[in-house]
C-alpha cells in the first residue's frame, strides 16, 4: 500500500472527518499481508493516539481487522455461542473455570487467550503448565473441539485477526498502547472472528489495572460494548475492582490449583462469585435462563456436581493431555502441577482484621522471581507465586502466617519487607465490598 494512502487516512484523523471505508479496507489488509510501510502504519497509529476516531470508525476499523483473518461459523448453533474477556488482573483466573462451567451448560464456549501482559498473569500461561496441554489450535482444530464438548482455550494466533498481530507490535513500541479505540479493535476484532453471539467483558478497575479511575474503566466499557453491538453481538461490560488479589492462589501452576478446587465445588468463595457473576450473565444473554438468578443456580449446580469439572477435563484431553494426567489433576492437582519445594512464611506484624492487600506488590515480586514476562522472549517459571492464607475481613495474629511464598530463587530482604509491608490490618473489622463496580451495556 502506498504512504500516500495511509497520509489521507492520517489527515482524516486529525482533521476529525470520517476515514474512508474503502481506504481504511485497504489499509488493514495491508497490514495483514505485511504489505504496508511500518512508517506509514506507525503515523497512522500517533494520529488515532492522539487525536481519537469516532464510534463509526471504530465499528469499521474492527470490523476490517475481524475480517482479514479466519471466522469461525457456527450455523444452527450461533445463538449459543459465548466468551468472555478479562482486561486482566492479579490472580484472575475465571477463564479456566468459566469456559467448563458454561459447556456443562449446553453453552459453546470457542476462547481465544492472551499469555501475561505486564504485571497481570495470561490464561495460556496458566494452562501451559498442565503437562501436554496444547493451546496452539488452528480455527478448524477450535471449531471441532468446540462441536465436540463445548469449550477451548486457544492461543490467540495470526490465523484469527493477523492485523493486530502487527499493529499491537507497533503500538508497543510506538507508546500508542492505551489509546481507547485501538484497545477496542484490538479486543473485539478476536472476539467477533469467534462468531459469538454473546460476550461478557471484564473491565477491572484501581490500583493494580491498567484503568486506574472508574471513570476511564467506564470510558473503556462504553466503547468496547457500543463496537460489539454494532457488529451485532449482545455485550455487557461488568466493571470490577481489582486492588485485592482475586482468590487465594496468584502464580500460573497455583493458579490451575485453585481453579481445579472451584470446579470441584470447593475453593474461595471470591473466586466461585465472579464465576457465578460472568457465567449466569452470559447465559441469560443466550437466553437458556429467563432471568439473572436461574442462571445463578445453573452455574452453582454445575460447579457442585462435578458436570463442569467432567468439561475441564475433556477440554484437557482434546487438547493433548493424556487420560491418566487429565483424570489425576481433576483429583489431585498437586500430583500433576509444578509447585516450588522453595518456600517463605509472609506473618502478621500486628493483631486486628484484615483490611486490605496491595496486589500490585505481590504481582511485581512474582514478576521479578519468573511469574511474568519483562519481554516477550522471555520464559515463565510456572510454579512461582503465592498462596493467601488470610483474606479481607478475617481475624488475624501477630506472627500468624497470612501468605506463602513460592519462589524460584531466595527473595531478598527488601522483598521480604515488600510483603510483609503488603497486608493493612485494622483493629475493626471492615465492610466486605463487592467486586462489582457497575454494569454498562
Amino acid at each position: 500500500m502506498e504512504s500516500k494512502e495511509v497520509a489521507i487516512l492520517c489527515d482524516s484523523v486529525i482533521n476529525s472527518k470520517p476515514m474512508g471505508e474503502k481506504q481504511l479496507s485497504n489499509f488493514i489488509a495491508a497490514v495483514a499481508a505485511r504489505e504496508v510501510e511500518l512508517s506509514a502504519a506507525e503515523s497512522w497509529l500517533k494520529a488515532v493516539h492522539k487525536y481519537g476516531i469516532s464510534s463509526h470508525d471504530t465499528i469499521t476499523l474492527t470490523n476490517e481487522m475481524m475480517n482479514s483473518g479466519s471466522i469461525l461459523s457456527w450455523n444452527e448453533q450461533s445463538h449459543l455461542v459465548v466468551d468472555k474477556h478479562s482486561t486482566g488482573g492479579v490472580g484472575d483466573k475465571m477463564s479456566l473455570m468459566l469456559a467448563p462451567a458454561l459447556a456443562a451448560c449446553g453453552l459453546k464456549v470457542p476462547m481465544l487467550a492472551g499469555r501475561g501482559l505486564g504485571h497481570t498473569g495470561g490464561t495460556i500461561d496458566k494452562l501451559e503448565s498442565i503437562p501436554g496441554f496444547n493451546c496452539n489450535l488452528t480455527p478448524e482444530q477450535m471449531q471441532n473441539i468446540v462441536q465436540n464438548i463445548g469449550c477451548c482455550i486457544a492461543a490467540q494466533n495470526d490465523a484469527i485477526a493477523p492485523a493486530d498481530g502487527l499493529l499491537y507490535a507497533i503500538r508497543d513500541v510506538t507508546q500508542t498502547i492505551d489509546s481507547i479505540p485501538l484497545i477496542t479493535a484490538s479486543i473485539i476484532s478476536k472476539k467477533a472472528a469467534e462468531g459469538l453471539h454473546s460476550l461478557i467483558l471484564d473491565v477491572k478497575c484501581g490500583t493494580a489495572a491498567f484503568m486506574k479511575t472508574k471513570q476511564d474503566a467506564t470510558e473503556l466499557a462504553e466503547s468496547m460494548v457500543a463496537v460489539a453491538r454494532g457488529l451485532g453481538i449482545k455485550c455487557q461490560a461488568q466493571i470490577t475492582a481489582m486492588d485485592n488479589p482475586i482468590g487465594s492462589h496468584i502464580g500460573n501452576s497455583l493458579e490451575v490449583i485453585e481453579s481445579v478446587e472451584i470446579l470441584r465445588g470447593n475453593g474461595h468463595i471470591d473466586t466461585r462469585n465472579l464465576v457465578v457473576m460472568q457465567g449466569s450473565a452470559l447465559l441469560l444473554m443466550a437466553n437458556v435462563v429467563e432471568n439473572i438468578n436461574d442462571g445463578e443456580v445453573m452455574i452453582e449446580r454445575v460447579l457442585d456436581d462435578g458436570s463442569a469439572l467432567k468439561k475441564f477435563e475433556e477440554m484437557c484431553i482434546h487438547q493433548g493431555v493424556t487420560s491418566e494426567i487429565a483424570n489425576r489433576l481433576c483429583q489431585e492437582p498437586l500430583s500433576v502441577l509444578p509447585i516450588s519445594n522453595n518456600k517463605i512464611e509472609i506473618i502478621a506484624l500486628q493483631s486486628g482484621y484484615v483490611n486490605s492487600i496491595d496486589s500490585m506488590a505481590l504481582a511485581n515480586i512474582a514478576r521479578s522471581h519468573g511469574a511474568g514476562r519483562f519481554n516477550i522472549e522471555d520464559i515463565i517459571i510456572p510454579d512461582v507465586g503465592f498462596i493467601i492464607k488470610k483474606h479481607i475481613g478475617e481475624e488475624i495474629e501477630i506472627g500468624q502466617c497470612w501468605m506463602e511464598f513460592y519462589f524460584s530463587h531466595a527473595p531478598n530482604d527488601d522483598e521480604i519487607m515488600q510483603l510483609s509491608q503488603s497486608i493493612t490490618i485494622s483493629e475493626h473489622i471492615s465492610e466486605n465490598q463487592s467486586r462489582l463496580i457497575a454494569v454498562v451495556e
